[in-house]
């Protein structure tokens, strides 16, 4: 994974919050961000080799909701 690859991990959080707009409960943002990343990580990370995907897209899908996550948290204890 080249470090450019990380700044997909931002496009994952912005495509999971698209899908939230649309309807999507809150609770299933986790396994959606893990799907973004998967797929990610297949087609544009390591296309000709599905494990490397596979393993790099989980790891930029659990980033990138862990990222969210703990952000979200942050901006909340501020508020307080």
């Amino acid at each position: 994974m080249d470090v450019y690859d990380v700044s997909l991990i931002p496009l994952i959080i912005g495509l999971v919050e698209v899908v939230k707009q649309i309807g999507l409960p809150k609770k299933y943002s986790a396994l959606v961000a893990l799907v973004f990343g998967i797929a990610l990580g297949i087609l544009y990370i390591a296309p000709g080799d599905t494990l490397k995907g596979i393993l790099l897209g989980t790891a930029m899908g659990l980033g990138a909701s862990g990222l969210y996550s703990t952000t979200k948290n942050t901006v909340e204890a501020i508020k307080k």
